[in-house]
């Protein structure tokens, strides 16, 4: 599926890989993108990026957000759950809120809005992009609670790849490693720039490659995972 000339909506727009996936589909010549962000101020940034951005306010943890801003996209080609949340660390440690809220958008939030977008879909004989991570495969102790709600976003991947595809519907997905964006700011590893990431994905999904690791780090742990699972999570159980 080349974007060039296609309507695509972008949830979590704003900053990191979300804002770097405008900056990337506009250069690769998109028709229009909605790209949403959850405040007033991130929207107004956005409409002034092109002309071809459509800025929506949505927040995907709120259904009656979601269907007002589904009413405001025309057509759709490609949908990429790219909104994300990062609360829920020590499963131990973390409250129970903490870990529901990564759960509200990281899963609910990206079932919601595939839901309310599959309409448009079906008509155009689309697809979903979701973005997951490498701890959707292996969890990482310091970051459980994220971990299990990006593992169920990962079991949801593959269901709806059955479910969606039988309308019509490309499921894709992406396991970026450590990205350079907010979530991870404090953390002390290599990180890739959120560009390179969202290039990549792009990329995947052009070549209509399913699965894609894209980035250096997600490369590696990739193939540790394709090689035996217990590699990925003993890789892991050290970082």
């Amino acid at each position: 599926m080349f974007v060039e000339g296609k309507s695509i909506l972008v949830s979590g727009a704003s900053r990191g890989i979300g804002r770097a996936f405008v900056e990337v589909l506009l250069e690769r010549g998109a028709r229009r993108v909605f790209a949403t962000a959850r405040s007033a101020e991130d929207t107004e940034q956005l409409a002034a990026v092109d002309v071809r951005v459509r800025p929506i306010r949505l927040d995907v943890t709120d259904r009656a957000s979601i269907s007002a801003a589904i009413v405001q996209v025309e057509g759709l080609d490609l949908l990429i759950n790219n909104a994300g949340s990062l609360v829920g660390y020590s499963l131990l440690e973390s409250s129970r809120d903490a870990i529901e809220a990564d759960f509200a958008v990281n899963f609910w939030g990206a079932l919601d809005l595939t839901k309310a977008c599959l309409p448009r879909l079906e008509a155009s004989k689309g697809a979903v992009l979701n973005m997951l991570t490498l701890v959707s495969m292996a969890s990482m102790a310091a970051i459980g609670g994220y971990s299990a709600s990006k593992a169920a976003a990962w079991s949801m991947t593959q269901a709806l790849r059955k479910e969606l595809g039988d309308r019509g519907v490309t499921v894709f997905a992406a396991y970026p490693g450590a990205v350079d964006t907010d979530m991870i700011r404090s953390f002390e590893m290599d990180k890739t720039p959120p560009r390179v990431v969202a290039k990549n994905a792009i990329d995947a999904v052009e070549a209509g490659t399913v699965d894609s690791f894209p980035d250096p780090m997600a490369k590696q742990a990739g193939a540790a995972w394709l090689n035996n699972p217990r590699d990925l999570e003993a890789m892991f159980a050290n970082m």
